[in-house]
């Protein structure tokens, strides 16, 4: 789509995330559910790590959700960050 960039999106339909905890989602070691240990799954970096690599290449990180009907991460590049096959 020229003039549009590009869009990478993974969905789930898992359990969502409270709009209100969508604003941290990409700080560093943020938690949901903060009785999770780390022993549980997961650190809470990869949306920090996966936030600042898409500014990187100037790129942005946009999350969605609903609870109950799962949450939607995109990572959205301008076209000028794109190229071509030939």
């Amino acid at each position: 789509m020229p003039g549009q960039g590009a869009r990478f999106s993974v969905k789930d339909t898992g359990i969502g995330i409270a709009s209100e905890h969508i604003p941290r989602l990409s700080e560093r070691f943020y938690r949901v559910d903060r009785s999770r240990s780390r022993a549980a799954g997961g650190t809470g970096l990869g949306l920090a790590i996966t936030k600042h690599i898409a500014m990187r290449h100037d790129a942005e990180l946009n999350i969605e959700s609903r609870l109950n009907h799962g949450s939607t991460f995109s990572l959205v590049f301008p076209e000028s960050r794109l190229r071509r096959a030939t």
